[in-house]
């Protein structure tokens, strides 16, 4: 039953935790782009820049996203574990 007990617990965390690596990615995709491209990231539709630029923006930024997302959600899960003493996902 406390499993049970602490994956109720971690859902909200989880979902507050995903909006924060959400916004924390784009600062630091924001950021990265900026230092090694000296300029400001593309979106898709800038018909200024090349379908290359675009992809690998959408690669980084993916990549980006997918590393933060995992670091953030590994961390709750320790930090649920280190409250509840159990792992909140099987």
């Amino acid at each position: 039953m406390s499993k049970q007990i602490s994956k109720a617990n971690y859902k909200p965390a989880s979902i507050v935790l995903g909006l924060a690596a959400g916004t924390l990615s784009g600062m630091v995709f924001q950021r990265v782009w900026s230092m090694t491209m000296h300029s400001s990231a593309p979106h898709a539709i800038d018909e200024d820049r090349g379908w290359g630029e675009i992809l690998l923006a959408a690669a980084l930024q993916g990549a980006i996203v997918a590393m933060i997302r995992a670091s953030i959600d590994r961390a709750g899960a320790t930090g649920v574990r280190k409250f509840t003493g159990h792992w909140p996902h099987d």
